[in-house]
Parts: C-alpha cells; structure tokens; sequence
C-alpha cells in the first residue's frame, strides 16, 4: 500500500493548478469592449488623486485570494490593512511574510506579528513597495538607476469588550500608522549630473490611523461548533496627511491626500468547510471631500476541503475594474501557505503578473484551549451532579467554571436553573408541612 503525507498531496494539487493556468498572454479584445461598457458606470474620474496609492495594494495571503473581501471576516494576519479589531479575537500568535508580485516589476514585501493576552490584541506590521528607476538622456544612455519605494509602518492594538460564550463581543482596535516615500534623486537635463536632494524634495512622510470594530455571533447556524458563524466588521483606513518638500525651497507643506476609506463587511460561515465574505467599500478625500472617489465592492469564498488544505476565490470591482483572484491554502507542520493569483478582466490573463505569496506560523494559543477545556469539564461535570439530583454540587462544580472564566454563560445558566429548582423543592416541602 502506497502511503501519500499531507505535504505530498497539497504539492500535487498546486501543481494541478498551476497546470491549469494559462502560460501564455490572452487577448480579450473582445471581451474588453463589452466588460468596459458594462461597467463604465463605475469608472473612477477620481481615481489616482491620492498620495500613498501602495497603501491600496494588498499584502497577498488570505485576504487577497478573497477579493480582499475582509473586513467582517479578519480571521488571521492579514487584518492589518482592513479591520485593525481583530487582533483580539485571533486565537493565535501568529508571524507571517507575505510577498506580492504586482505590474511593472514592481513588489510589496510585508512582515507581520499579532499576539493576544485575554481579550488584549496587539501586534506590529511593516511593509515596502518598490519599484525600478531608470532615467535616460535625450541620447539614450542610462544616467541613473535606484528604486521608488513606499514604506509602512503599523502599530495595533484592540479589545474585545463584553466577550462571553453567547455573545462574542465588541471588539474594537486602532492602527497606528506612519510612511515613508521615497523618491530617488534625477539628473539635470543640461548637465546629465544627478542633481542633489532633487528626490528628497519630492519624497513624502505619511501620518495616519485605522480605527475599526467587529462583533460575531450566531446566526442561522446548523452545524455545532464553539465559533460564531456570522461576522460583522467596520472600519475606518487610512485617515491622515502627507508631508512634501523636504529640503525643497518652498518648504514643507501638507498638501497631498491619503487613500482614506470606510469599509463594511460581513462574513457567513454556512456549513463548516463554506464561508462567504462580502464588502463595502467609500473613498474620502479627507481634504476635498467632493474629490472622493467612487465606491468599490468585493466577494469571497473559502471552502476547506481537508483539515490542511482550502480553495479561496474573490471578486473586486474598483474602478471600473474587475478582478479574479483565485488561491490555494495549505498547511505543513504549523506553518499555513497561501498562493494566489489575479487577474483583471478588462485586460489580459497573465500568469507572470498579479502572483502573491505568504507563509504564516502559528506560535500557539498561550493555554486558551487548554482552558477551554477545563471550564468545558467541569461544565459536563456539573451537568452530571444535576441530572443526579445533586444540586449543590452542581452549583459549586458550575461555580468552578466560572472563576476561571466568568462570562461562560452555560454554567451561568445552569447555576440559574439549579437555584430555581432548590426554591421550588423547599416551596414543596413547605406546602406539604402546611397539609
């Protein structure tokens, strides 16, 4: 008999689709005209007008391969960019690094920590996106070659208020951001001799803010599990300015909008293995508010097929420009991939572009399951003195639970059950004493 691991199969099954992927440059010519009137009604003409636009450029990982649908659902380390509330109901301390191959060479690299004491979130995030620059004189010669790049920097820190076992919470966070643009210094037309600070006068630090929240419970729920099924997320991104002009002659000015958002979203986990997540997204301008932009909205869907291995799809229009994003997740002795690829459908199908990778590893959950447990032991516990007759024990074994975690509602229930049961049996026996 042929054994066949875990790390086996999920190779077996990328490269089944990877094979499937065209490896070749589509034309949808075609196509392009018909999707582009379609969807002309959503074309942004203020599109472009912000400053910091790789803040818009998904990290890649979970979020990504769900249409960056991810506001309400915020289930792992990708939360960063779009509900900063969810690092205090994350079950686990996690690092991950995620890679993202966008156009024109250019990359977005992004290392992140999220950890949770109680129902204290916090975590950390840094990420870079880079680009080539080349410039050239009027004959042709290369003159001076560097990078663009735009640099983040992200604190978090949430906290998950009224978290009980009925009700889940009302987690609420902040992001505290900073950026850095970067631009390299260009040479003078006349003289071909790269000009000194010339970047640095067009270079721009960034100050911003995320504030978000999120609430789960149970809803329309037909199969039996300790975890909500339904999510629902809000958050505002992005709010803050630019500073320009450094070591220009003008000076320093506060001129250049961030890509600010609010964003709501919702997650539905039907059956165990089906979950769909679904957002909303509008624009500000927080300096010109008649310049914001248009709405966007994406979709996602995760199936998990085995306990290692999920299929994730979304759809994005933003716009005017829908995109498919198709990922496979897997993981491998604690440590979760994730692939994804997508594409626009206005434009061409290329497997070269639009690829993102991540790795996240799962550091533990700091004893939560282990008590979990042991408030669900003494829970089946005190049940058992109960169908028994024995109500005190019950009630001190239920009172067990509780001092370890207070806001576990079925032994607050059931103590509430037992009391009512002891008073109805000393009414009886004070009515038979009377006959």
């Amino acid at each position: 008999m042929i054994k066949i691991s875990n790390l086996s199969i999920c190779i077996l099954i990328c490269i089944l689709i990877t094979a499937a992927a065209p490896a070749y440059t589509l034309d949808l010519t075609d196509i392009d005209t018909k999707l582009t009137d379609i969807f002309y009604s959503t074309v942004d003409s203020n599109e472009g007008t912000t400053s910091f636009r790789s803040l818009n450029i998904p990290s890649g990982g979970r979020a990504e391969s769900l249409g960056t649908a991810y506001t309400g659902l915020a289930d792992d380390i990708s939360f960063f960019d779009y509900n900063p509330a969810a690092s205090s109901v994350l079950k686990n301390t996690e690092v991950a690094v995620f890679h993202n191959s966008w156009i024109s060479d250019s990359a977005l690299e992004t290392i992140a920590a999220t950890t949770r004491s109680g129902n204290l979130g916090m975590g950390a995030e840094i990420k870079c996106f880079y680009v080539p620059f080349t410039e050239y004189n009027v004959f042709g010669d290369r003159v001076a070659g560097s990078y663009y790049s735009e640099t983040t920097a992200t604190l978090n820190l949430s906290y998950n208020f009224l978290a009980g076992y009925n009700f889940k919470g009302l987690a609420i966070g902040i992001n505290i951001k900073s950026g850095w643009r970067s631009v390299p210094d260009y040479t003078d037309n006349d003289t071909n001799q790269i000009i000194s600070g010339s970047g640095l006068a067009q270079s721009a630090a960034a100050f911003m803010g995320d504030i978000g929240m999120l609430v789960r419970f149970n809803f329309a729920k037909y199969y039996a599990s300790r975890d909500p099924n339904f999510h629902i997320g809000a958050a505002l991104t992005n709010a803050g300015a630019a500073i320009t002009g450094f070591g220009s002659a003008g000076g320093i000015t506060v001129d250049d909008p961030l890509p600010t958002k609010v964003t709501a979203g919702i997650s539905y986990q039907i059956t165990r293995p089906l979950t769909f997540s679904l957002d909303f997204r509008q624009p500000l301008n927080l300096q010109t508010v008649s310049k914001s932009g248009k709405w966007s909205a994406g979709t996602g869907m995760s199936v998990q097929l085995t306990d290692f291995f999920a299929v994730l799809g979304g759809f994005l229009l933003q716009g005017g420009n829908p995109r498919i994003s198709l990922g496979s997740e897997f993981e491998v002795f604690k440590v979760k991939m994730n692939v994804n690829y997508t594409f626009d459908l206005t434009t061409s199908v290329n497997p070269v572009n639009h690829i993102s990778l991540s790795a996240k590893i799962n550091l533990g959950d700091k004893g939560r399951q282990q008590t979990n447990d042991m408030v669900d032991s003494y829970y089946r516990q005190g049940l058992d003195y109960y169908a028994h007759g024995q109500l005190d024990k019950a009630i001190e074994t239920w009172e067990q639970a509780l001092a370890i975690n207070k806001r576990f509602d079925p032994a607050i229930e059931g103590i509430r059950t037992a009391r009512k049961s002891q008073e109805l049996y000393q009414r009886l026996l004070k009515i038979q004493s009377l006959d």
